[in-house]
């Protein structure tokens, strides 16, 4: 327990020591019941609520001042163009 506590750089006094030994070993007692609880067929989780994306459908918008289609046009005031995407310098060797 005390090399636990030096490793989180805790000040802990011998009292308090020995008060957080029982302590902890319940925890890892409750922690080996856990273990021995059968989970077959039943898929992990990774959160309590399902985390979903609210995502909506690509669209491409025609109208050449709200966006979509301008490709071509955007490219040409490009410095470099290479395959439909802005050219720019290597940076990382």
């Amino acid at each position: 327990m005390a090399k636990i506590a030096s490793l989180a750089r805790l000040k802990v006094t011998d009292a308090e020591l020995e008060a957080m030994v029982p302590e902890l070993n319940g925890i890892l007692a409750w922690v080996e019941q856990l273990g021995e609880v059968d989970v077959t067929g039943i898929e992990p989780m990774t959160a309590v609520i399902p985390n979903t994306l609210r995502l909506r459908d690509d669209v491409v918008n025609a109208d050449p001042l709200t966006g979509g289609d301008i490709r071509d046009k955007v490219l040409a005031n490009a410095p470099v163009a290479e395959h439909g995407f802005f050219g720019v310098p290597k940076v990382i060797e």
